[in-house]
């Protein structure tokens, strides 16, 4: 997919949890993980920017998802440990959920796509795909955008009341 498609996955996939946060009285950390999604959902698309690296390759896989999420988590420790009062572990897990889930959702937006994914690599090389659109199809990127923003704002409602 392309970037809107991809925004719009970020929004699908986030709105769930990001409505347990509201719900819970974490409108912050709400906030705060919906950017973080919206800002990292094309991340794995960095392997057009990076000379030799395939695209499609290690960075659409489920151990760069793993990677992002240990970098996150680990910033998320960072932050806890730094701030007053504030909980290393439980920003540390929301870091690593909120990284892995971000290149995880990618993943899914690209798995529709005939040039699918990768995911397992370097374990597997079998590829994966649901062959439903091409990536520059320009009314699926839409419809996934939109999707997305009215399910956020469907939880916006909900939870945020």
């Amino acid at each position: 997919m392309y970037r809107n498609g991809h925004l719009g996955a970020a929004l699908l996939v986030y709105a769930p949890l990001g409505g347990a946060l509201l719900a819970g009285g974490f409108e912050a950390a709400a906030l705060v993980g919906g950017g973080v999604m919206l800002a990292l959902a094309g991340l794995p698309d960095v392997d057009h920017r990076i000379p030799f690296v395939e695209h499609r390759g290690c960075t659409h896989s489920v151990a760069f998802a793993l990677l992002v999420g240990a970098v996150l988590g680990g910033a998320g420790v960072a932050l806890g440990l730094e701030s007053e009062g504030g909980n290393p572990a439980a920003l540390g897990a929301f870091g690593f959920v909120l990284g892995t889930l971000a290149v995880v959702t990618h993943l899914l937006a690209d798995v529709v796509t005939p040039k699918g994914i990768t995911p397992f690599w370097p374990v597997s090389d079998v590829h994966y795909t649901l062959s439903l659109t091409r990536a520059d199809n320009v009314v699926a990127n839409y419809v996934l955008l939109t999707a997305g923003v009215a399910v956020t704002a469907g939880v916006l409602l909900v939870a945020g009341s």
